[in-house]
């Protein structure tokens, strides 16, 4: 009975302190979630206007007196970085196919190979000496925490980073730690989008965004009732 009469003022004083802790985080709840709910209510793409844009057939990257942006080249773009001491042009045609040349003399560069992208990695990443394999995956077949159509070298570094190297771009694209998988998975959690962690307005999200506003208006509510209630019985 004694241990009995102990917890009745210990769970007294968890009642209290969650009244306590309701009042101070309740206003930043309705908050978040009030927020929240109306950025899910539309889906991104309208909301930045791209329903707005009107279609425009692509156009090919012409360049008056240039080789590598003549009329023929049928690109989409054309980008110009330093590698390896030399300019090099980056380019993409209109059907999403990519290519390097030398950008002074227009002669096309081979992909990377194994070699050279560990290499790559070595000079520009952290820790990128460590590497514990090197795997090419074709842009169909990229791994999921890349997600775009570009043939890339996945260097598994020993830590668990996976460094992403273009065979095409001669690019580091992408850098994934262990925290970034971590944070994926997580932000698929958090917009009820485990298949493609993308779209943050759908059925689903908007219901539960709904009820989960619903039931911090009511729990607020319920705090002046019970204060109210606290004060008539004193």
């Amino acid at each position: 009975m004694a241990q009995g009469m102990a917890r009745k003022p210990f769970m007294r004083t968890l009642a209290k302190w969650h009244i306590w802790l309701g009042w101070l985080v309740g206003v930043p709840i309705v908050m978040w979630l009030a927020t929240g709910l109306l950025m899910v209510s539309r889906p991104i793409d309208e909301v930045r206007g791209e329903h707005l844009r009107r279609a425009i057939p692509p156009a090919p990257l012409v360049i008056s007196g240039s080789t590598l942006a003549a009329a023929d080249a049928a690109l989409k773009d054309m980008r110009v970085t330093m590698q390896g001491g030399r300019a090099v042009a980056i380019l993409t045609t209109l059907d999403g196919a990519v290519n390097r040349v030398d950008f002074a003399s227009g002669a096309p560069l081979p992909p990377l190979d194994a070699a050279a992208a560990r290499a790559l990695v070595a000079q520009r990443i952290v820790g990128g000496d460590a590497a514990a394999r090197v795997t090419l995956f074709p842009a169909d077949r990229t791994p999921f925490d890349f997600r775009r159509p570009l043939a890339v070298w996945q260097v598994a570094l020993e830590d668990g980073t996976n460094v992403y190297v273009g065979r095409d771009t001669g690019e580091v694209e992408a850098v994934r730690t262990r925290w970034w998988r971590a944070f994926d998975i997580a932000w698929g959690l958090h917009i009820m989008d485990l298949s493609e962690r993308e779209d943050t307005s759908h059925p689903i999200l908007i219901l539960f965004a709904a009820l989960s506003l619903t039931g911090a208006l009511i729990g607020t509510t319920l705090m002046f009732r019970r204060r109210r209630a606290r004060r008539a019985g004193v």
